[in-house]
Protein backbone atom coordinates (compact mmCIF):
# COMPACT_ATOMS: atom_id res chain seq x y z
CA UNK A 1 0.00 0.00 0.00
CA UNK A 2 1.11 3.55 -0.89
CA UNK A 3 2.35 5.94 2.00
CA UNK A 4 0.00 8.65 2.02
CA UNK A 5 0.82 12.46 3.53
CA UNK A 6 -1.95 13.65 5.48
CA UNK A 7 -2.41 16.13 2.50
CA UNK A 8 -3.00 14.00 0.30
CA UNK A 9 -5.48 12.03 2.22
CA UNK A 10 -7.21 15.31 2.88
CA UNK A 11 -7.75 15.61 -0.54
CA UNK A 12 -9.61 12.16 -0.72
CA UNK A 13 -11.59 12.39 2.40
CA UNK A 14 -12.93 15.29 4.38
CA UNK A 15 -11.97 14.85 7.92
CA UNK A 16 -12.22 18.12 9.32
CA UNK A 17 -8.55 17.93 11.18
CA UNK A 18 -9.30 21.76 11.89
CA UNK A 19 -12.17 21.32 13.75
CA UNK A 20 -10.77 18.10 15.57
CA UNK A 21 -7.74 19.92 16.51
CA UNK A 22 -9.44 23.45 17.63
CA UNK A 23 -12.11 21.28 19.88
CA UNK A 24 -8.99 18.89 21.63
CA UNK A 25 -7.21 23.06 22.21
CA UNK A 26 -10.67 24.13 23.21
CA UNK A 27 -11.40 21.23 25.68
CA UNK A 28 -7.94 20.80 26.81
CA UNK A 29 -7.85 17.22 25.90
CA UNK A 30 -4.64 15.30 26.99
CA UNK A 31 -5.96 11.57 25.83
CA UNK A 32 -8.63 11.64 22.57
CA UNK A 33 -9.87 7.80 21.26
CA UNK A 34 -9.69 8.07 17.32
CA UNK A 35 -12.42 5.92 15.85
CA UNK A 36 -12.52 4.96 12.19
CA UNK A 37 -14.95 3.37 9.97
CA UNK A 38 -13.26 0.20 8.06
CA UNK A 39 -11.84 2.62 4.68
CA UNK A 40 -10.23 5.40 6.89
CA UNK A 41 -8.37 2.43 9.42
CA UNK A 42 -5.22 2.24 6.61
CA UNK A 43 -4.97 5.83 7.46
CA UNK A 44 -5.52 6.16 10.90
CA UNK A 45 -1.65 6.40 11.94
CA UNK A 46 -0.85 9.07 9.92
CA UNK A 47 -4.12 10.56 11.12
CA UNK A 48 -3.38 9.99 14.90
CA UNK A 49 0.44 11.36 14.30
CA UNK A 50 -1.11 14.89 12.75
CA UNK A 51 -3.32 15.29 15.63
CA UNK A 52 -1.33 14.46 18.13
CA UNK A 53 1.38 17.13 16.82
CA UNK A 54 -1.23 19.99 16.13
CA UNK A 55 -3.35 19.24 19.28
CA UNK A 56 -0.44 18.78 21.55
CA UNK A 57 -2.23 15.42 23.29
CA UNK A 58 -2.09 11.47 22.83
CA UNK A 59 -4.04 9.61 20.98
CA UNK A 60 -5.69 6.31 21.08
CA UNK A 61 -6.90 4.41 17.87
CA UNK A 62 -9.77 2.43 18.48
CA UNK A 63 -9.42 -0.92 15.98
CA UNK A 64 -12.67 -2.37 16.56
CA UNK A 65 -15.53 -2.19 14.19
CA UNK A 66 -17.18 1.07 13.99
CA UNK A 67 -20.31 0.77 12.36
CA UNK A 68 -21.76 4.28 12.39
CA UNK A 69 -22.25 7.03 15.19
CA UNK A 70 -24.24 5.24 17.41
CA UNK A 71 -21.20 2.60 17.77
CA UNK A 72 -19.56 4.41 20.60
CA UNK A 73 -16.61 1.94 22.45
CA UNK A 74 -17.49 0.47 25.76
CA UNK A 75 -14.88 0.89 28.82
CA UNK A 76 -13.15 3.94 27.63
CA UNK A 77 -13.72 5.38 30.86
CA UNK A 78 -10.56 3.25 32.44
CA UNK A 79 -8.57 4.48 29.32
CA UNK A 80 -8.78 8.27 30.70
CA UNK A 81 -9.99 9.33 27.60
CA UNK A 82 -10.94 13.48 27.59
CA UNK A 83 -12.56 12.87 24.13
CA UNK A 84 -13.24 11.16 21.20
CA UNK A 85 -13.29 11.90 17.69
CA UNK A 86 -15.33 9.67 15.42
CA UNK A 87 -14.68 10.06 11.87
CA UNK A 88 -17.78 8.73 9.79
CA UNK A 89 -19.76 9.93 6.54
CA UNK A 90 -22.58 11.54 8.75
CA UNK A 91 -23.31 13.86 10.78
CA UNK A 92 -23.64 13.11 14.33
CA UNK A 93 -26.55 14.88 16.43
CA UNK A 94 -25.79 14.13 19.91
CA UNK A 95 -23.05 16.34 21.81
CA UNK A 96 -22.11 14.27 24.81
CA UNK A 97 -22.11 10.42 26.12
CA UNK A 98 -21.02 9.50 29.22
CA UNK A 99 -19.97 12.79 30.04
CA UNK A 100 -17.39 12.26 27.65
CA UNK A 101 -17.20 14.80 24.79
CA UNK A 102 -17.60 13.11 21.25
CA UNK A 103 -17.33 15.23 17.78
Amino acid sequence: MKKYTIQEIEQIYDLELDKAISTIKKQKAKMVLLQFPEGLKPYSTIISKEIEEQGKCSTIIWIDTCFGACDLPLGTERLGIDLIIQFGHSKWNYSKAKDIQVI
